[in-house]
């Protein structure tokens, strides 16, 4: 026994005087390394990993060789929205675009003015197209019962339901979740990133977020997300398992169901990525999976006899339909569309030169779903 405790006492001091002096082998075989081994390495989310310098562009503007993406800016506006989306596409173009140089598309469901065009022209060196939404993608179906639709209007209106008596806000919600993406305009590009009036920029944005996107095949982007007003979705959740118990071979394996169920998919929790902000994939939007998926929504009526917004509805299809992995927060690209804002920290802050305040930040508020985008890659 002498002679065993001895040879022990050797060994453990060899492995400290390895570990003092071999910084590989005091890594390799730390405690929690070797825990590690026998539980599993933790996962981060993957906007954990910071973009690849690769991506990243000095401030002059990219030359004509350089690679870029097949993406566009989509931004439905009225003419009337003239001064706030100026005000949006300024910061565009002083935050990312002056390098970038990508187009634009502005859509809106009547003619815009030359006015308009002039003004918005004048604020970018790139191409920029004005496009009419044809009247079928944008006005309420005639095979609506107005009768049950009015009824359900009225009805929010005395519950004092955000838009809850509004045919126009309907409207756009469902040609932002079926129709946008088969505008004529669009059928040439791939990517493209939402922006809508009046909302902030924080940060200088000095890598490409299309090429990210399409480098490491993400479909969906996002810079906040929260829980919907169940009162405007009652029967949507319902109507979504019907669709997928009809249809199992378009839910995707490894998806973000665990996004937006805590029951695995008995019920809905709410949680959505607000789409205000969107940098996404047109070709998944177009895919056969979503827009059976939507068709099917449409078919219902929820749009118009509840108030469907497309925001859970693109995020209950990019979470179903897409993996996990594809689907993607832009830690990095600070923002703002009232009443909330999504404001990088630490290194993130700094790097962008963000000018917002740090200590104003939505991601894990009570109201975020952040943390549960989070949880699915622990």
């Amino acid at each position: 026994m002498r002679y065993i405790l001895l040879v022990l006492g050797v060994i453990i001091s060899i492995h400290y005087i390895l570990s003092f002096t071999h910084e590989e082998y005091g890594k390799a075989t730390s405690i929690s390394n070797l825990a590690g081994q026998l539980t599993g390495p933790k996962s981060n989310p993957p906007y954990k990993t910071p973009v690849a310098d690769e991506y990243y562009r000095p401030d002059e503007p990219v030359v004509s060789q350089d690679r870029k993406s097949n993406a566009t800016f989509v931004m439905l506006v009225r003419n009337s929205d003239l001064s706030g989306i100026m005000s949006s596409m300024k910061q565009i173009e002083d935050r990312f675009n002056r390098k970038f140089q990508y187009p634009y598309v502005f859509l809106n469901d009547e003619p815009f003015t030359q006015n308009f065009q002039d003004h918005i022209q004048a604020l970018t060196n790139t191409t920029v197209e004005f496009g009419v939404i044809p009247s079928d993608h944008w006005r309420q179906p005639s095979w609506i019962d107005e009768d049950r639709a009015t009824e359900s209007r009225d009805e929010m209106v005395r519950n004092n339901v955000i838009y809850g008596g509004s045919v126009p806000y309907r409207n756009m919600c469902r040609f932002n979740s079926g129709f946008f993406y088969r505008h004529e305009l669009l059928q040439k590009y791939r990517y493209y990133w939402r922006v809508e009036p009046d909302v902030k920029l924080f940060c200088d944005v000095d890598y490409d977020p299309f090429l990210v996107m399409q480098d490491q095949n993400k479909v969906y982007g996002f810079t906040i997300s929260l829980y919907e007003y169940q009162t405007t979705i009652q029967t949507l959740w319902d109507t979504v398992k019907s669709f997928i118990n009809s249809n199992p071979g378009f839910v995707s394996p490894d998806n973000a169901m665990g996004f937006l169920s805590d029951d695995g998919g008995e019920s809905y929790n709410l949680c959505h990525f607000w789409s205000n902000f969107e940098i996404a994939d047109l070709d998944f939007w177009r895919g056969e999976a979503y827009s059976k998926f939507f068709d099917y929504l449409d078919e219902q009526g929820g749009f118009y006899y509840e108030r469907w917004g497309d925001a859970p509805v693109h995020s209950i299809g990019a979470a179903l339909f897409a993996k996990k992995d594809q689907i993607h927060f832009f830690n990095d690209i600070g923002y703002r569309h009232e009443p909330f804002q999504h404001c990088p920290q630490g290194e993130l802050n700094t790097k962008g030169k963000c000018w917002c305040d740090p200590g104003q930040n939505f991601d894990y508020e009570w109201y975020s779903c952040l943390n549960r985008y989070d949880k699915m890659f622990s």
